[in-house]
């Protein structure tokens, strides 16, 4: 799959970062997606809101309309997300949010996927194996450095370059270990939820 070019990764670099809101499980609804337009890891522009379905599969077809009809569109140099899954095991195809949106996509998180646990996890769920496929496509999983503490994050990327990402990841990182739009996304959907932040992206 291409990648898109980057002459250089600008300090104020446009990024779209992901998060949804928390969830009682094993129970049925919608679940707030909430994006935030961040110029690098210090400038917050926007916020974007949508709703996905519980253990659904609609996650990628809310996050696609609500990033192209976004007045931030043109703007946007890269997708951040927090996980390739989404309310419960509601997954994020992120080849197909590539595809349409033409923005690279990186997937984000503190630990490295367990996929033997994730597979044991979905297997109760309708359309399954096609939700696995779907995971084993993200990509190859890289360890990203972005503080000086000496822990990491693991990333999979669609759409951009390894050396370009891992400086998206660290220019972005300026409060914690996790880059300021998923970190910030995080804090909104948790309070559109439980009326208050709280936890960690």
């Amino acid at each position: 799959m291409r990648k898109v070019k980057f002459w250089r990764v600008k300090p104020e670099i446009r990024i779209l970062g992901v998060d949804d809101g928390p969830f009682e499980p094993r129970s049925k609804g919608l679940v707030p997606l909430v994006g935030v337009v961040f110029r690098g890891g210090r400038w917050l522009e926007g916020v974007l809101r949508t709703y996905i379905e519980q253990d659904g599969t609609d996650v990628t077809e809310r996050l696609t309309d609500m990033v192209s009809r976004s007045r931030h569109r043109g703007q946007l140099r890269v997708i951040m997300v927090d996980g390739a899954t989404f309310a419960g095991f509601n997954v994020l195809d992120v080849k197909k949010v590539f595809r349409k949106t033409g923005l690279p996509v990186m997937i984000i998180s503190r630990e490295p996927p367990n996929m033997g646990e994730i597979r044991r996890a979905i297997k109760h769920l309708p359309r399954w194996r096609g939700r696995w496929k779907t995971l084993k496509g993200a990509g190859k999983t890289y360890e990203v450095m972005t503080r000086s503490s000496g822990a990491p994050v693991y990333m999979q990327l669609v759409g951009i370059k390894r050396a370009d990402a891992e400086k998206v990841v660290r220019l972005s990182s300026t409060r914690s270990l996790v880059p300021e739009p998923i970190r910030v996304a995080h804090l909104i959907a948790t309070a559109m939820v439980r009326g208050e932040s709280y936890g960690r992206a």
